[in-house]
């Protein structure tokens, strides 16, 4: 399969008054044409961060990151507008950033064709197939307040596919939504995935979505550090990840258990790393 976004050692510096905060540590990341990916994490571990950075939102501060044949390390404002009008779909947690209130979901969804070449006969067209593809008809004609949380952010994924971007990116598309609302959403996002052959990627915090996707990406203080990736009998299988630097995040339940503290011995045999705790003899 071809690679469809590429990060290598990516790095996100905010600049706080006099202080510096590292969101990005090094970040490596591929994601290939036609995969539904998550990634997971808690707040302030870099998910949020890393999301705006593959939508155009936000610039790298250090590192290599390139979706389909756009190096958004180098992309100016005019390239970043052609990006995002033409490479990527963006669906955001608060519906009210997704939807225009006074115009109904039909507007809504032919408005970012409007700065395309399509004739008004074309858009028509395109809004109706959209529509029917995600089962909107219903709503079509109303308003974004006269329908529920959950029917607002499929028009929204309808909104994010408007323009046929090969990459629909979401931030917390459920985040505000109930558990069997958010199921829904999920399944219309895998829909998506499998019938318009779109690169889906979710951000959330919450781990049950590995559940909806393919391969499920944990974050933990701006690193990626681990992956969970079904096979064809959905059957899950948990890796950690060994960045390009050779860096691992060893889970904390882990360390507990093997009383590893600041220094271990690191051992190779057998194909087979281990580390253990150094026991120090008394004199």
């Amino acid at each position: 399969m071809k690679t469809h976004i590429s990060c290598k050692g990516l790095y996100k510096i905010f600049k706080v008054s006099d202080l510096e905060v590292v969101a990005l540590r090094g970040v490596d990341l591929d994601v290939q044409y036609g995969e539904l990916l998550s990634i997971v994490g808690a707040s302030g571990s870099g998910k949020s961060t890393l999301i705006n950075i593959l939508a155009g939102y936000e610039s790298p501060s250090a590192g290599d990151v390139t979706v389909g044949n756009f190096d958004l390390l180098g992309i100016n404002q005019k390239e970043a507008v052609e990006y995002r009008k033409t490479e990527v779909g963006f669906v955001w947690q608060q519906t009210g950033k997704n939807l225009v209130p006074y115009l109904d979901i039909f507007s809504n969804i032919e408005l970012p064709m409007m700065a395309s070449k399509l004739t008004k006969n074309n858009r028509k067209t395109k809004v109706e197939s959209l529509i029917k593809f995600l089962n909107l008809e219903k709503i079509a004609k109303r308003l974004p307040e006269n329908i529920s949380g959950g029917e607002q952010q499929i028009a929204a994924i309808a909104v994010a596919l408007a323009n046929e971007p090969p990459l629909l990116l979401a931030d917390e598309p459920t985040g505000e939504l109930d558990d069997e609302t958010g199921v829904m959403v999920l399944e219309k996002m895998r829909y998506v995935n499998k019938n318009y052959k779109t690169t889906v990627v979710i951000v959330t915090h919450d781990p049950k979505i590995e559940n909806h996707v393919d391969r499920s990406i944990g974050m933990r203080d701006g690193k990626v550090v681990n992956e969970v990736i079904s096979d064809n009998s959905n059957k899950k299988n948990e890796y950690i990840v060994v960045d390009s630097f050779g860096g691992v995040q060893i889970p904390q339940e882990i360390l507990k258990k093997s009383k590893i503290s600041s220094k271990a011995n690191l051992k190779v045999a057998d194909n087979k790393i281990s580390l253990e705790k150094i026991i120090r003899k008394n004199k």
